[in-house]
């Protein structure tokens, strides 16, 4: 069990990476630095000599080769790449694992994941940007960052209630003992749980996902900017908005999306449904914060910390990304910000829906 742990923390860790990265190559304007896919110009790496770029041009004459651009999405697709293969391996690897309780749904689960975000990866270069692909994208990554952790959660826990039972594990049948094992680790996991807590959590993840949506969709539409001041947008807390424009998922095919379609109030629309995302969310979270830290005890309370510790950092970055007029390191960090929120709720939701006996 041990060095399936340390694959699966080895995989959950590039999968953070890809996400950061990716969203670093969005930003930097390097989406369409291969207009083709998987290659780029027709190559596993990027044209160099004269008679390849000269080739390159002619294939694609409307996108001049910019090595730069190029070699960040190529880097992104390798990296990308390889996460597909550990993920493979992690779900070969459980079949190897000799333990009853061994996980068998969810590293398949994941594999179909990946397979789909390789298929929108391609829909993103090939639909030039379409903001509902490049969205897609975004929340598959952070879906298979969490599926990650949830595994990776659970193998730990798992393997640590294996060790504990050294000597119980001669003296009973496997079946038996892997019950036994999973018993007592959910009722360590579950010890002092506060009640209502898997609706409270639950609700909290499901909310986060929505305003990563909107966030990726403020994002891909090219809406960071669309307010610029702050707390208030061009001067007012409602400005005028265009909700059907803003949020119409289909524009058609052949349209290049590169820098955006929308006008400015549909761009504004979508900033500020954004900012008032973050406004429910962040209530949300300090009111599971606060309630953790007042009803829980020992995890919980560290838990409790954890959320608010994280909701105060994405907050302070997303503030910053306004505030500073969208620097590239800042806007990087804010998907990593909403990395980190994820995995602290997965945490927290795994924690509270562990199986125990009341």
């Amino acid at each position: 069990m041990a060095w399936y742990r340390r694959l699966n923390l080895l995989t959950l860790l590039l999968c953070f990476v890809v996400i950061v990265f990716g969203a670093y190559v969005r930003l930097s304007d390097a989406g369409l630095g291969c207009p083709d896919w998987p290659g780029c110009y027709g190559h596993l790496t990027i044209p160099q000599a004269d008679h390849e770029v000269a080739t390159a041009q002619e294939r694609f004459p409307e996108r001049p080769v910019e090595a730069p651009k190029a070699w960040k999405e190529m880097i992104h697709r390798y990296i990308a790449s390889t996460l597909g293969l550990l993920i493979v391996a992690l779900a070969f690897g459980a079949t190897r694992l000799r333990d009853p309780a061994r996980p068998r749904v969810l590293p398949w689960l994941m594999v179909g994941l990946v397979v789909f975000q390789g298929i929108l990866g391609m829909w993103t270069v090939t639909w030039q940007l379409k903001p509902l692909a490049v969205t897609g994208h975004l929340l598959g990554g952070m879906s298979t960052f969490a599926l990650l952790l949830w595994l990776y959660l659970s193998v730990r826990r798992l393997g640590a209630a294996t060790t504990d039972d050294a000597p119980l594990r001669e003296l009973r049948s496997e079946r038996h003992l892997a019950f036994a094992l999973q018993r007592e680790a959910a009722q360590d996991a579950t010890a002092g749980r506060p009640p209502r807590l898997r609706l409270f959590a639950g609700a909290a993840l499901a909310l986060l996902v929505i305003q990563i949506f909107l966030g990726g969709w403020t994002s891909t539409n090219y809406a960071a900017l669309a307010c610029p001041d702050f707390p208030t947008c061009h001067g007012s807390f409602w400005p005028e908005t265009d909700v059907p424009t803003a949020f119409t998922l289909w524009h058609g095919l052949g349209i290049n999306y590169e820098y955006g379609i929308l006008d400015a109030r549909a761009r504004v629309t979508i900033h500020h449904f954004h900012r008032v995302g973050a406004l429910v969310v962040a209530l949300t979270l300090t009111l599971l914060g606060v309630w953790l830290l007042r009803r829980g005890a020992g995890r919980w309370r560290a838990l409790g910390i954890a959320v608010l510790a994280a909701l105060a950092l994405q907050l302070s970055i997303g503030i910053g990304v306004v505030v500073l007029q969208l620097p590239l390191w800042l806007a990087a960090a804010h998907n990593a910000g909403a990395a980190i929120l994820v995995a602290v709720l997965v945490t927290l939701n795994h924690h509270a829906w562990a199986r125990s006996e009341t």
